[in-house]
């Protein structure tokens, strides 16, 4: 089954995760388990204050299949919140169903770069109208991704220009995704006066002048499982000195398992150990960590919606 790489990057990054193309969406459950790892280990220590995930992919198929213990172990680690996000239209239905189901979880609608072509009228209607949903918190995954072009460069622009004009009628922040665009996504980005909307720069890995950028227009970074791969020495560097009021933490599920497991399926029970990374970097308590990244994430996408 072959994989194409998705993780919002810069091309100084060596880091990507992987993502399904909507027609390889199926996957068998011995692939699941293999993947996964023996179920009855523990992936992760919970912290003493809960945790939110701000960025995780229950609607894929890799965990679909086992959702209900996905959710046990999440709660058994402290995860009290997860923000489900969209990359294609049927993902962003199902990340609705998934928040009006269970309410721990939040949902943000709309199509990843690499769908952008998919993003017609009759699409973006109903992108519409499911951001409307009173479970939705924001407008994401978008962006640009110039390093596969899988969808045409002009149409992964007008696609992001798009959704951020539907952000803006539907008063939403927006979720971030960019690789091997930087100029083109910070032209965009400001041409279309997207620092008013707020919002997260998700799982980063860029260079110090993108978080500066990002920071400067009122945009949080999201911190993913590469903080705590031993060969991610700038993002470590990066995500020491960032400010507390700017970070949220994310695992990315399924993609980017944090270490020890890298290489295997990810979920949200893991996001203890990259909270715990990030701590550790910053030379501060994990409680703190996590009440500062739980703080931005209510402040940033709770305040005009209702949980």
């Amino acid at each position: 089954m072959k994989l194409i790489p998705c993780w919002i990057t810069t091309s100084a990054s060596p880091f990507c995760s992987w993502r399904l193309t909507p027609t390889q969406h199926r996957i068998t459950m011995k692939e699941v388990a293999s993947a996964a790892g023996p179920e009855t280990r523990p992936l992760a220590p919970a912290a003493h204050t809960p945790m939110i995930d701000s960025h995780v992919h229950l609607n894929h198929p890799r965990l679909e299949t086992d959702l209900e213990a996905v959710l046990s172990r999440a709660s058994s680690a402290g995860i009290e919140m997860m923000l489900v996000p969209g990359y294609d239209l049927p993902s962003s239905r199902q990340a609705v169903a998934l928040a009006e189901r269970y309410p721990q979880i939040l949902a943000a609608v709309g199509v990843h770069p690499h769908d952008a072509a998919t993003l017609d009228e009759k699409a973006l209607a109903e992108l519409r109208e499911l951001a409307a949903r009173p479970r939705v918190v924001a407008i994401g995954e978008i962006g640009l991704d110039f390093h596969r072009d899988l969808s045409p460069r002009q149409v992964q622009t007008e696609a992001f220009a798009l959704q951020i004009r539907l952000a803006r009628e539907a008063r939403l922040p927006i979720i971030i995704h960019q690789r091997e665009a930087d100029r083109p996504s910070r032209e965009l980005f400001q041409g279309e006066s997207a620092g008013e909307l707020g919002g997260v720069w998700h799982c980063f890995s860029g260079d110090e002048e993108l978080a500066d950028f990002a920071l400067a227009e009122g945009f949080c970074i999201g911190i993913a499982g590469p903080v705590t791969f031993q060969n991610a020495r700038g993002l470590a560097a990066l995500a020491a000195r960032l400010p507390a009021e700017s970070l949220l933490i994310e695992t990315d599920a399924p993609y980017l398992s944090p270490h020890p497991h890298r290489g295997q399926r990810n979920e949200p029970a893991r996001l203890p150990l990259i909270a715990e990374s990030l701590a550790a970097l910053r030379g501060g308590p994990v409680d703190a960590t996590v009440r500062a990244t739980t703080a931005n994430f209510r402040r940033l996408f709770l305040q005009s919606r209702a949980t």
